[in-house]
């Protein structure tokens, strides 16, 4: 008599319930527990993209504790010396902000004219409009700058919880290899040191990839700007290109604050216009060639599957999903190609292959064989 349990077969309409389900209750917990995970997920990056430096002291016979100690005392100073050069350029914005307001006037003094001529609109009214949505403003100012200093707070507990789970999971690395292979004992370990690879390769690649991007961006965007003649021209430039971590329309987003300040500050409204074209030109630059060649294929999903986790993410855990979503993605690209069960969906997420020429005589064949042999071999050595 055979009592090993028997597998239960549950009809179509019951499997897909349960997956919307078990769907519905994952993110409901991701966006409640959003305060836990981000700083989580941020962290296994950062520790992703400061392993190689810990292992290279620790083969200087550095204890482990002290070599992580050192790269997070690295890291904070990296973050507190940008943080100090972004702070002097903003602090001297208090210079131009007088002129800011005069310009302002002059500006709102005519569009009142051009609204009482053209429209016939009194000027008396005009103000008791403008007078009534400013009065709202600062009724609504309280709780932004109560809202500001809790997010500020909020950001200094969540930066200190990056760097306690960095230093945790830097030191704690075999113990989580350890538990993986119990997790999975039914698995090959050599399956699983590849998926841990290929996750490390991905998270290290992406990472480092897209700072550089961030270099070249900003280093183009500075030198237009300086051409230009604009005020501030590296602050604006790095501003704009770190928000290329906002995929497809971030630079964009950027050119919004240059742009108004070089309309405020020129007589010269032409000036504001060139500030949007070179960030539209070097954002054309950027997702054609400056991305695709630095990055590569090394978070291969296609543009369709990138724009709807960014809508995914973005919903669950507001502009950290935008900065997480692709990376994250890539990870799960990654265990879907692992698990046969999940390969159409990792599939389904990657980059579309490109259609292969017809064969159309035996010399076309002898030029497509080589290269067919490698993809085989490649296939091999993956399995």
């Amino acid at each position: 008599m055979d009592l090993r349990p028997r597998e239960i077969q549950l009809p179509s309409y019951a499997r897909v319930t349960c997956v919307l389900l078990s769907l519905v209750i994952i993110i409901y917990g991701l966006h409640t527990l959003q305060g836990v995970l981000i700083p989580l997920v941020f962290a296994i990056l950062f520790a992703v993209l400061l392993f190689p430096l810990a292992r290279r002291l620790e083969s200087w016979k550095i204890p482990r504790i002290l070599a992580i100690i050192m790269c997070l005392i690295l890291t904070l100073a990296v973050i507190t010396g940008i943080l100090y050069t972004v702070s002097l350029q903003i602090s001297s914005f208090a210079e131009v902000i007088p002129k800011l307001i005069e310009r302002g006037n002059k500006y709102l003094d005519q569009l009142q004219t051009f609204a009482d001529e053209r429209f016939n609109i009194d000027r008396q009214r005009q103000v008791s409009e403008v007078r009534k949505y400013v009065n709202q403003a600062l009724a609504e100012g309280g709780a932004i700058l109560t809202s500001t200093l809790l997010a500020t707070t909020s950001t200094l507990t969540d930066v200190f919880l990056v760097l306690l789970f960095i230093f945790f999971f830097l030191l704690y690395r075999d113990f989580f290899r350890s538990f993986f292979y119990k997790a999975f004992e039914d698995t090959r370990k050599s399956k699983i040191d590849a998926v841990m690879q290929g996750i490390y390769t991905v998270v290290k690649d992406y990472l480092a990839g897209l700072v550089l991007v961030i270099l070249i961006i900003g280093t183009l965007m500075t030198v237009g700007l300086l051409i230009l003649g604009i005020d501030y021209a590296v602050f604006f430039g790095f501003f704009g290109a770190c928000l290329v971590l906002i995929p497809y329309f971030g630079i964009s987003l950027g050119s919004l604050l240059p742009a108004a300040y070089a309309l405020v500050t020129d007589d010269n409204p032409l000036k504001a216009l060139g500030v949007i074209g070179i960030f539209l030109f070097v954002q054309t630059i950027e997702g054609n060639f400056i991305t695709p060649y630095i990055v590569g294929s090394k978070v291969s999903i296609n543009p369709l599957a990138a724009i709807i986790v960014l809508i995914l993410w973005e919903n669950v855990w507001g502009f950290p999903g935008l900065i997480l979503a692709l990376p994250m993605t890539a990870i799960l690209k990654v265990i879907f190609d692992a698990v046969d069960s999940l390969k159409p969906y990792g599939f389904l997420i990657g980059e579309a292959e490109k259609p292969r020429p017809p064969i159309k005589n035996f010399q076309d064949l002898a030029d497509q064989l080589p290269k067919r042999a490698k993809k085989i071999g490649e296939v091999n050595e993956k399995h």
